[in-house]
This record gives C-alpha cells, structure tokens and sequence, in this order.
C-alpha cells in the first residue's frame, strides 16, 4: 500500500485479510493431504518407498510444481467469477464471497477425506465459486461482468468431464500396450510381502510417482494462488488490482497496440459515433457483457472509446506501474471490460478478418499481462501449504486407491500405468491453462488398469467414487451459496 501511496489498512480490514488468507492457505493444506495421497499411493503398495518418503518426496516436487508453474490455470478459475465483483460491489461483499467458497471447499473436502473418497478439490472450488455467483446473480448483484461467466464455466466443465474418461482409457490401452511389449513376468505381479520391487522397477515407479506430484503441484497450486490474488484484490485493489511488476520498457507495444484496438472497433462501429466519456463506454461495454450481445455497433464504439482511454491513461502516468493509486480501479476496469470483450467477441458473431484476430489476440494478452500476475511471495506461500499439506494426513486415501478399487492387490504395471497416464493428462491441462482433477485421473487410471488386467472392480468403491463425482458440484454450489446469502448479512 505505501508503494502506490495509499494509507495502510484499517486494523479490521488487515484482520479480515489475514483470516482470509489463512483460510486459503488451509485449502491448500487440505488440497494437499487431500489430492496428493493419489500420486503416493502406487509407489507406497508396491513397495518402492517407505510412506513418510514417499510422501516428503512427493512434498517435494508439488512444492517445486507450484514454484515453476505458470499461472495460467489460476486465473481459469478466477475467471469462472471475475474479480470485477469484488471491486464493484464493495469489501462486503467481496469478503462473503471469498469465505464462502474457501469454507464451502474446505467442508467438503473434509467431509470426502473422513470417509475415505477421492473426491476432487477442483470439483469443491469450481462449485463454491459457482454457489457464490448464482447467490450474487439471485441477490442483485453488481453489474458488468460480476456474475458466473458460464462460456468458461463449460470449458472448465468438459475439462473435468474428459480427464476421468481420459485417465480410464489411456491407462487400460497403456497397460496393454505393455504387456504385448514388454516380456516380464515380474512387472505384473503383485508385490510379495514386503520386498522391494527390482531395482528397474522401482525407479520406474518413483520416476511416474516424481512426475504426477510434480504435475500436481503445478496444476492444483495454482488454484490456491488465484484465490488469494482474488483476496488481495479484494482488499487492497490499489495495490494488486494491476501488475506493477511489468517493465517501463513495454510502455511503447502497450500504448500501440491499444491505438491500434482502438482503430480496428472503430472501424467496426459503422459510423456510430463514439461514446462520450470513458464511464459510459463501461456501462455499454458492461451491459453488452451481461448479455453476450458484444457484436452491436454501438458496442465497437464504446470498446474503441475504452481503448483510447487505457492508452491515454498509462502514457500520461508513464507505465502501468506509475499508475496512482485513485486511478487504479477505472484502469483496471477498462482493461478486464475490453479483456473480456476481446475474449468473447469471436463467438459473439462477430465477422473479423484474421489479421483483425491476430491483432486482437496480442491485445488481448497485452491487457492480461497487466491485470494477471501471481507475486512471488503468493507462489511461495502456496507452495509451503501444498507440500506441507502432502506429509500428513494421505492413509485414508492411499488405502482406498490402493486396496479398494480393484479385487486384486495393484501390480507394479498397473501403477507405472495409471501414473504415467495421469501425469500426461494434468501437464496438457496446465500447458492449456485447464483446471482438472488429480484424483478422479489417477483413480480412474488405476480402475482403467484394473479392468484391462481383468482384475475386476470393487463396486462399492467404484459407486461410491462416482457418487462423490456427481455430487460434489451440486454439494459445493448449495453449501456456498448459502453460505453467501448468510454472510451477505454479516458484513
């Protein structure tokens, strides 16, 4: 705050920011007890680590996960309830948003771990921040973008959808494949006692055990990360509402490329004059988005308008870092209103040529860049709860994917499979910038492998698991958007 000018929080705001992030870190944790156990569970029933290895190990690698990460999947979450809530419907609101979807998230994962369910903690957030955004739409909430944005609430949805499905095939064809290559009898036994597998073996399994956490980190830490950027934005916008790490040196590209946005939507308003001021090409450009009516003229003008003023203003200032403080909130507006209308004007109807696409797209990741950034510190401490998270509390879920989901005890190829398949999965959904669940890929690799070896599946669990699967939405969206109309009330 005293970097961009402004006053300290009051005591009561830093408290309510403290017990926030303290909340969403202890989603992490649990995220990290919760999910990982997935990614332990092979290398610990077939001998090749001892536990509390196996799960420092693990601990490991999700921390270097989330360090290395690119903050992509992080803000695909956010953007299922685009922080433009927080900033247009006051702290209040914003603060009942946040604890909701964290204690939501949190309950449920609790409640699945107690009994021993994989149940996925992607599914528990993706649902809360739903819950939290159906109750504010129901409520009266906010204008613009301040609602469930459900174009991206479906990606995310067929990403959840597809790797389950995906983790299942892959890994019975991968189990298969092996067994018709590879002539080993002893890569498809079930481990004697408690003997080690051969050394080959072994390093194959901590290698896929290596690899999933590691993905693991880097997709599910992620998720962590755009919470508290969606706290800290809540709480002091003026200082995290823009990314005040980005060079003076992309000054210059970013005043252009903004002209040049201007000039292609006005050349797309068909003579409709541009709005007058800056405020009434948000509220046309916020209304357009609340509809999905982005391809009007009238829109095109209000997004040159919109343009024109983001150039003017970071020119005058200097650099988007120089911004000042009683500014920030109109810059930022300008530019999430015109990222999100860039994002979504080509599925609007919109008839634009591919240079036009090229030159929006640049834009487009130009505006990104100064409103999406995870500060180090964020990585760091989602990282620290992640990996500290992994080292406690894996048992209950270890034993179900090890012992419950097939009839017989996993062998080490099936593991190798389900691990291998499973680390593919999550580093294409992070590459994509695609929340997905470690748990429902991992488990159903490991029933994939289970059926393809025809060791048969344990019904109670596979019903259970899936039950877990289909509820859990619906559970989360209820649980949060209660929660929400009840703390609406508090604060």
């Amino acid at each position: 705050m005293n970097a961009v000018g402004e006053s300290p929080l009051a005591v009561s705001a830093f408290v309510l920011l403290g017990i926030a992030l303290l909340i969403a870190l202890g989603f992490e944790f649990v995220n990290g007890f919760h999910d990982t156990a997935n990614a332990v569970a092979t290398v610990i029933y077939t001998h090749s680590l001892p536990p509390m290895v196996a799960v420092v190990w693990s601990g490991t690698f999700n921390f270097l996960g989330v360090m290395l990460s690119s903050g992509a999947v992080a803000y695909a979450i956010v953007t299922l309830l685009p922080v433009e809530l927080i900033l247009q419907v006051g702290s209040g609101a914003g603060y009942a948003m946040i604890f909701s979807l964290l204690i939501a998230a949190i309950l449920w994962n609790l409640g699945t771990w107690a009994l021993g369910l994989p149940n996925s903690s992607s599914h528990a957030l993706i649902g809360s921040v739903l819950g939290v955004g159906l109750a504010n739409q129901l409520m009266g909430g906010g204008d613009g973008t301040s609602g469930v944005d459900w174009g991206q609430a479906f990606k995310v949805f067929q990403a959840l959808l597809f790797s389950p499905i995906c983790g299942f095939v892959l890994a019975a064809l991968l189990l298969l494949a092996l067994k018709y290559t590879v002539k080993r009898k002893d890569l498809y036994e079930a481990p004697k006692g408690e003997t080690p597998p051969p050394l080959w073996i072994r390093g194959l399994l901590i290698l896929t055990c290596t690899l999933v956490s590691f993905f693991h980190g880097g997709n599910d830490g992620q998720k962590g990360m755009g919470l508290i950027m969606l706290i800290l934005i809540g709480a002091a916008p003026t200082a995290y509402a823009l990314n005040r790490t980005m060079s003076d040196a992309t000054t210059p590209a970013f005043v252009q490329q903004s002209q040049t946005a201007s000039t292609l939507f006005a050349s797309h308003a068909k003579g409709t004059s541009v709005a007058a001021d800056a405020e009434s090409a948000r509220k046309i450009v916020g209304e357009a988005l609340k509809s999905k009516q982005l391809n009007t003229p009238d829109v095109f003008a209000a997004l040159s308008t919109l343009s024109t003023d983001i150039a003017n203003s970071v020119k005058n200032y200097g650099s988007i870092r120089q911004v000042p403080a009683a500014a920030t909130s109109n810059v930022r507006n300008d530019m999430y209103l015109a990222s999100d209308a860039v994002r979504l004007l080509p599925a609007s109807g919109a008839t634009l040529s591919d240079e036009e696409k090229g030159t929006l797209k640049s834009y487009g990741a130009l505006l990104n860049d100064g409103t999406r950034y995870i500060p180090t510190w964020v990585k760091v401490c989602v990282a620290l709860a992640l990996g500290l998270g992994t080292m406690v509390g894996w048992k209950r879920i270890v034993v179900t994917v090890g012992e419950k989901i097939g009839k017989t005890h996993l062998t080490y190829a099936q593991g190798a499979s389900a691990e291998l398949v499973a680390a593919g999965t999550i580093g294409l959904a992070e590459l994509y910038g695609l929340p997905v669940s470690t748990t429902h890929i991992l488990s159903s690799g490991v029933a994939g492998s289970m059926a393809a070896n025809g060791s048969g599946l344990q019904a109670s669990t596979v019903r259970n698991m899936a039950l877990a699967w289909v509820l859990t939405l619906p559970a989360a969206i209820t649980l949060a958007g209660g929660l929400f109309f009840i703390l609406r009330h508090v604060f």
